[in-house]
């Protein structure tokens, strides 16, 4: 009898063995350390939400029955949930809290009272591996082939209040063999980066992931990103992508990803798909249609988002990507001839890269992170406001403070369409993410974008309960077991038993982001506990101190012999 994939797919899931029991308590053991009782269960799958209780093992789920069922059963704890809906952790597809987990508080408590119990890091950039070209990692060693499992080992070993993981950012892989150097790779230099992205792959990274606006990874060829690609394929990896443009040549980007995903054997996801700039917003359809019909045609393709219509990055990101090539930027900022050619290609419109300044506007343009004393009064202002008030123009303005600066400037760019959000927002392979790090109010470190303290609740008050842009149950979805699947984590993103104990227990009538633009340091709302690997990390809205996160790898992991 021949089988067809689907019936290959349905016999594969029958003949697989059950997932064994949770262990029965020894006599007089509590038959669970948590009971989690009377609330309203969104078990991340998609079904509908029912009135159940969820019983904790350990770090482990051991129970999850219709209400009631677990009211005599002996625990350690209870929770009463009645009134309130209890879902598997958020699993972040894009966070940049690698800084706070390597060197600052793993607490990452603006994540955590979003209801996130995974990050996953990656986009880019990643501390490892490193060596001499990639400026080396500080007071840690994480070069040699296995330098990216140690990064990995040394935040969980720090101590990380949710789960870590992490792509090899695709930048870091280039810098390994060329720098940043712009050019074609040479064979040897190819060579490399395939050795980089095999060894990060066995150290349990879940692909490459790509920020192709961003010099020197803009440097990289459609061959160079396929060789990637077709290196990590062996090992289940995916190949993420800040595309190389989300503006004028968006529909173009994406058939670049699609054809890195098509021949070098990968699925493919894309980061925060938006159209950025006014003129680009009609371009949604088209761009949505374009996903459809890979996929209509079997190519695995998905994306991901945040839920604003603005987006954050340096205020480098306005500059022609030839002003970076081989770290000469501030150089370049300081040559006559050089800030000439500059001014000369910001001021014109153009496709060959993207100027984020342009296509938000001077005015769509908000500047926060500056530092020295003298510019700090402008911290919160529009670009344009700016420029008035130092009576030059915006490009001029734009060189002056990233060279009195000496870095690269955080801002918001508002380019996107709210009409647009709401209409991704409903696509079936849609996920979220943050494309934020985890901070803390009461130490804030400069301006940040919202989407660090809100981006979930912000999508659970405002896109479900208030608008009914989706469903509950399809929020929940997109926001745990989607990325778990995508990123082929088998035991998260689901309430079951078996699976680990993220969870989280959240008000429905209640949860909704406070940060805003101008005051982003303000947490969430409406999210009561959470718990990671059974340990609760969240306690009646109070962030509990503990930090029982855990590394998660993908699926060409192999252990250090």
């Amino acid at each position: 009898m021949r089988l067809f994939p689907a019936a290959l797919l349905a016999l594969s899931v029958a003949c697989r063995p059950a997932a064994p029991n949770p262990p029965a308590p020894s006599p007089g053991a509590m038959a669970y350390d948590l009971v989690i009782a009377g609330g309203r269960v969104v078990d991340g799958t998609g079904s509908a939400w029912f009135h159940g209780d969820v019983g904790i093992r350990g770090d482990r789920i051991a129970a999850v029955v219709p209400s009631g069922r677990l009211d005599h059963v002996p625990a350690a704890a209870r929770i009463d949930a009645r009134g309130l809906v209890v879902a598997p952790g958020f699993i972040d597809i894009q966070s940049h809290s690698r800084d706070a987990f390597l060197s600052g508080d793993g607490r990452v408590l603006s994540k955590i009272t979003q209801g996130i119990t995974t990050e996953i890091l990656g986009e880019g950039t990643t501390n490892a591996p490193q060596n001499r070209l990639t400026g080396g990692s500080g007071a840690h060693d994480f070069t040699g082939p296995r330098g990216f499992g140690r990064w990995l080992e040394t935040m969980a070993a720090r101590g990380v209040s949710p789960n870590v993981g992490s792509f090899v950012g695709g930048t870091t892989v280039r810098m390994y063999a060329k720098g940043m150097a712009e050019g074609p790779a040479t064979a040897v230099e190819l060579d490399t980066m395939r050795a980089v992205v095999r060894n990060a792959m066995r150290d349990g990274a879940f692909g490459v992931a790509t920020a192709l606006i961003y010099p020197p990874g803009s440097y990289a060829s459609t061959a160079e990103l396929t060789e990637l690609a077709r290196a990590m394929a062996p090992s289940g990896g995916v190949y993420i992508t800040h595309m190389r443009s989300e503006a004028d040549a968006w529909l173009e980007a994406i058939d670049e990803a699609l054809r890195i995903g098509r021949d070098g054997g990968v699925p493919v996801e894309i980061y925060h798909l938006k159209a950025g700039g006014r003129r680009n917003w009609d371009k949604t359809a088209a761009a949505l249609a374009k996903i459809d019909s890979a996929r209509a045609a079997g190519q695995d393709v998905q994306a991901n988002m945040y839920a604003y219509v603005a987006g954050g990055t340096g205020l480098s990101a306005c500059l022609p990507p030839w002003a970076s090539a081989d770290g000469m930027l501030m150089r370049n900022l300081s040559d006559p001839a050089a800030r000439g050619r500059m001014l000369e290609e910001m001021d014109r419109v153009q496709t060959e890269w993207e100027n984020l300044c342009s296509l938000a506007t001077p005015e769509g343009v908000l500047v926060l992170g500056l530092q020295r004393e003298p510019h700090r009064r402008w911290i919160g202002m529009r670009l344009g406001a700016i420029a008035a008030a130092r009576g030059a123009s915006w490009q001029e303005t734009v060189l002056d403070l990233l060279l009195a600066e000496g870095q690269r400037i955080e801002t918001i760019y508002f380019m996107m369409s709210e009409e647009n959000v709401r209409t991704k927002m409903r696509q079936p392979w849609m996920k979220f993410g943050t494309d934020a790090g985890g901070a803390d109010p009461e130490r804030p470190l400069g301006l940040v974008h919202p989407r660090a303290y809100g981006n979930y609740p912000r999508l659970l008050g405002r896109y479900v309960r208030d608008e009914g842009v989706l469903t509950l149950e399809e929020a929940v979805r997109k926001s745990s077991a989607a990325v778990a699947t995508r990123l082929s984590i088998p035991d998260r993103g689901v309430l079951r038993p078996g699976m680990y104990a993220d969870v989280v227990v959240f008000d429905p009538a209640a949860i909704g982001d406070r940060a805003t633009f101008e005051a982003p340091h303000q947490l969430s709302v409406g999210v009561r506990h959470v718990f990671v690997n059974g340990i609760a990390v969240l306690r009646d809205g109070v962030h509990t101190g503990a930090t029982p996160g855990r590394i998660v790898r993908g699926p060409g992991w192999h252990p250090t012999p």
